[in-house]
């Protein structure tokens, strides 16, 4: 067992019409329980985007991550995934260093290379170039952050004599990269400090530290991910039927944008029951959970453990009790 496993919270403040509430309550009621899961040990929070959804995903998580930084001293902060290609690497750059500043040091950059095409399109971009403007993207952030003047011409970046200032309080600034295929998972040994998943990530897990090994990096990377929901409760069919209807939703939202896509992440789910029976959907005694953790654990080797927090269209102090249980009766067998 993992005794240093950290532990953290995923959000992506949907708003499904539904369901709906005011922006402004949603946001707030989120930056709320972020902070009071601090105070209950809590070790990360991770956030993560989407572009031009009719549920309001969120899009713009880098200002969320400021603000968690402004309410919060301890826990740690970062994103699950930023979708790289469809920003600025230099101005993404300098965003992450001014977090890491109003955190003192508390942020970890997440990035994946996205796959919705009306994202791209909505940017004015391709879908084909995603793969360029990530690699480039991520030398010329790695440069920034460790104070080179970049100079920078490539496919995508053309960047001339810039300069970050001031620098990110970590040095070095952790840079994490995710994403559901072996091409992302060699990209993180490449290019990152560690690789970001979730889910049954073990085969992607191996192909990482089959490629640091490759490369010639001695250690064996670092790897952040979690079950996709794993709720405790001492009455687990209760809170099932309790969050069901929104993981539903979610998971039915995610396979439609990925058959755009023409990807397939997720079975087909027509039903609640399904959820479980595919094991998306696990709500468990904290007896079960240690055990389920334990061995996610050993088949990933991951250091830092994370599942959604809040199902869309739940109001999100719902899920504090579920939040306080898993503190107390499961982390503690981690730590």
């Amino acid at each position: 067992m993992n005794a240093g496993l950290k532990f953290g919270l995923w959000y992506s403040l949907r708003n499904p019409a539904q369901w709906h509430r005011p922006y402004p309550e949603i946001y707030a009621e989120t930056l709320r329980q972020i902070a009071w899961a601090e105070t209950i040990g809590y070790d990360d929070v991770w956030l993560t985007e989407h572009h031009f959804c009719e549920d309001g995903h969120a899009p713009s998580i880098l200002p969320l991550a400021a603000a968690v930084a402004a309410r919060t001293t301890r826990i740690r902060i970062g994103t699950s995934v930023l979708l790289l290609p469809l920003h600025h690497a230099v101005r993404v750059a300098e965003d992450a260093a001014a977090i890491d500043i109003l955190s003192n040091g508390r942020f970890d950059l997440g990035v994946g290379i996205g796959y919705r095409p009306q994202e791209f399109s909505g940017f004015g971009l391709t879908p084909k170039s995603r793969a360029g403007r990530m690699d480039e993207g991520l030398e010329i952030i790695r440069a920034l952050w460790q104070g080179e003047t970049v100079r920078y011409h490539g496919k995508h970046y053309h960047v001339e004599d810039a300069k970050l200032s001031p620098l990110p309080v970590q040095q070095p600034m952790p840079l994490w990269v995710g994403g559901f295929a072996p091409a992302s998972a060699r990209r993180a040994a490449r290019f990152g400090d560690g690789y970001i998943g979730t889910g049954d990530m073990s085969a992607l897990v191996k192909i990482y530290r089959d490629e640091l090994a490759r490369l010639g990096k001695p250690d064996r990377g670092r790897v952040a991910g979690g079950h996709f929901w794993l709720i405790t409760s001492h009455e687990p069919e209760r809170t099932f039927a309790q969050v069901a209807p929104g993981v539903l939703y979610q998971i039915q939202m995610y396979n439609h944008w990925l058959r755009e896509a023409g990807q397939a992440l997720f079975p087909e789910i027509t039903h609640p029951d399904d959820l479980a029976k595919r094991g998306i959907l696990s709500v468990v005694t904290p007896v079960q959970a240690v055990d389920m953790i334990g061995q996610y654990v050993e088949a990933t080797g991951i250091e830092r453990y994370y599942t959604w927090t809040v199902p869309p269209g739940m109001p999100e102090a719902q899920m504090n009790e579920y939040l306080q249980l898993f503190a107390e009766e499961v982390m503690p067998k981690f730590r």
